[in-house]
């Protein structure tokens, strides 16, 4: 087993535990920055490890394409190429597959699409991903899957269910043959779009494959908070305790809140770092566009006791000054703020699951937590 609980809340599924990776442990819940071309974008690997972050993701299928898998080996794996010396977990490449619909076709087979760089056509299998990752020197990698948006048909989504168990189990065969030099982990991902039966089914096939740990895949594909909320909750109650819960794409506080209350260990999401390269941060009163003309005489940090650089030593002022002026130090500072934040967050939530206080937290955070300011 390469998870243990530590504690779980005595009013909810929320739980802490540690994860035993080949790069080290990580303690659980946890947020995992994405670097999709082996950098998270305007932030240095260093400071995102002195943060305390000790597992990060990576994008297989970018990665993939450029600078390639010949190139990555050649320094050695994706760690040493990008000098990250913790953790990394790679996406498989199927939610970039599922957003480039009119550029590729699904096939028990696998997947032939169209690079959105040149153009050029590629074919990618369950063993050939695993494979792409083994390269990688990933610690967890992902089975390939089909992702599905909402409002597709019964049938539509069962032959993607159908699809994304098959490759799961061919995907399990290829990392079982891999070589031993090679210690990172296959987690599988369920599927089974909105249709709760086709989630079950989804589910009790992952888990007969008995992978190191699953995930939940798509939610957060254009759903609502609701149905979210629903779908969550409900594949949640049929995942094994003993394995680790990991649900993709979510990075919002609400959001988080919500896969915590349920089980989840892990959860990885781009938007705290997009909106900071755009000017917006978060605090625990909610976000703020720090664009707005309100804050230009600011002398305030974005958030009272805050330990990140863009607290300690700039004001709200400033730092609309370096978004009107276009300057490079904006988006640095406000990526820097936002991972800080959620790693005191998700901090605060493993406090408040020791101290059997979660449901607490949770309503306490949302009250305060409001809208863009």
């Amino acid at each position: 087993m390469i998870f243990r609980t530590t504690h779980k809340d005595s009013n909810t599924r929320a739980r802490t535990g540690v994860l035993s990776l080949p790069h080290g442990d990580v303690i659980t819940p946890a947020f995992m920055p994405v670097g999709t071309n082996g950098t998270i974008k305007a932030i240095h690997h260093s400071t995102v490890e002195s943060m305390g972050y000790d597992l990060i993701l990576g994008n297989t299928y970018h990665l993939y394409l450029r600078p390639g898998t010949e190139v990555i080996e050649h320094y050695g794996d994706l760690h040493s190429f990008s000098s990250w010396n913790s953790n990394i977990l790679t996406d498989s490449g199927g939610f970039q597959i599922f957003s480039l619909a009119p550029f590729r076709k699904i096939r028990r087979e696998g997947v032939r699409f169209r690079s959105h760089i040149d153009g050029s056509y590629h074919n990618l299998t369950p063993e050939k991903v695993v494979r792409i990752q083994q390269i990688l020197g990933s610690d967890i990698q992902m089975a390939l899957d089909v992702c599905t948006p909402p409002d597709i048909s019964f049938k539509q989504a069962l032959e993607a269910l159908e699809i994304t168990t098959h490759w799961a189990r061919r995907a399990k065969k290829e990392w079982l043959e891999t070589p031993d030099s090679y210690r990172g982990y296959l987690f599988g991902i369920t599927q089974g779009n909105f249709y709760k039966d086709l989630r079950k089914r989804s589910t009790e096939e992952i888990i007969e494959l008995d992978l190191p740990g699953i995930a939940i895949g798509g939610l957060s594909v254009g759903e609502t908070f609701n149905e979210f909320q629903d779908f969550l909750s409900y594949t949640t109650e049929l995942l094994p305790l003993d394995k680790p819960g990991y649900v993709m794409g979510i990075g919002t506080p609400e959001y988080i809140l919500a896969a915590v209350e349920n089980g989840i260990d892990l959860f990885d999401c781009v938007y705290a770092t997009r909106i900071a390269r755009n000017g917006t941060v978060f605090t625990k009163n909610g976000t703020i566009a720090l664009k707005k003309a309100l804050h230009m005489k600011d002398k305030s940090p974005i958030q009272e006791g805050c330990t990140c650089r863009a607290c300690t030593q700039y004001s709200k002022g400033y730092m609309r000054h370096l978004f009107k002026t276009n300057e490079i130090l904006g988006p640095m500072l406000a990526t820097e703020h936002n991972l800080q934040f959620l790693k005191d967050f998700t901090a605060d939530i493993a406090d408040s699951i020791k101290n059997n206080t979660f449901r607490e937290f949770k309503t306490d955070f949302l009250t305060t937590y409001s809208g863009e300011r």
